[in-house]
């Protein structure tokens, strides 16, 4: 017992002895940067070249690697969904996370939009509006990066939901009525997209003006007379 008390004060000092975990003031353990969320992040930017692999054979007309490649996007694009619930839930939040999520998005999007726009089903100016607000922001990100990483935020992913629903509905081997619900997302995604870029320019001002904004100099201490000229001290 007393060989234990000795341990005890030897490892958290007499005034910490029997005191439980002070989750304020006791060291944080950091989160692993290889975890189940990360994992998902890397797997969606590896199903890129598979998804863009699927949706080019035979020139884009078979229905099914058409279909091969909307299983896939889908697949990938779900990943998007449960990587941040994991990462929220379990406490897994990392800055590589905050950088590999969107970079993962923009990989997955910009090859989708690329590829509807070569096969002729995409129009390219839309493409272009899309990826030119992607290449901005991933701009922006490291213009930030080393003042704050900002993560993605909820128009952000508003605009990812819309943009996949809308290249699913494209890649999927459907007629009719299918392509013009594809075209009507779609148009929702730009707006939303141009809208979330103006925002994240704005974030971006903010960071870079609040960090290279000096901070005032201290005023003087002025010296108080104390006792008058000392006399009779």
């Amino acid at each position: 017992m007393t060989d234990r008390i000795r341990r005890a004060v030897d490892e958290k000092g007499i005034a910490n002895v029997g005191r439980g975990p002070d989750h304020i003031t006791d060291p944080v353990d950091p989160v692993p940067v290889v975890n189940i969320a990360n994992a998902l992040t890397v797997f969606r930017i590896l199903l890129v070249p598979v998804f863009l692999v699927a949706l080019f054979m035979e020139s884009g007309e078979s229905t099914l690697w058409r279909t091969i490649a909307t299983v896939v996007f889908v697949v990938a694009a779900l990943t998007d969904r449960y990587d941040g619930r994991i990462a929220r839930e379990r406490g897994l939040i990392t800055d590589f996370g905050k950088m590999a999520d969107p970079i993962a998005d923009k990989a997955l999007i910009g090859g989708a939009l690329v590829g509807l726009s070569i096969l002729g089903i995409l129009p390219w100016w839309v493409t272009a509006v899309i990826v030119a607000r992607e290449v901005w922001v991933t701009a922006l990100r490291f213009w930030v990066l080393r003042h704050k990483v900002i993560p993605a935020s909820r128009g952000g992913k508003l605009k990812t939901l819309l943009q996949a629903v809308a290249i699913g509905l494209y890649l999927a081997p459907l007629g009719g009525g299918w392509h013009l619900a594809a075209d009507i997302v779609m148009g929702l995604a730009v707006v939303v997209t141009i809208y979330t870029g103006l925002d994240y320019t704005w974030q971006a001002i903010k960071v870079r003006s609040s960090t290279d904004t000096p901070d005032p100099e201290p005023a003087p201490h002025k010296r108080r007379a104390v006792g008058g000229t000392g006399a009779g001290r």
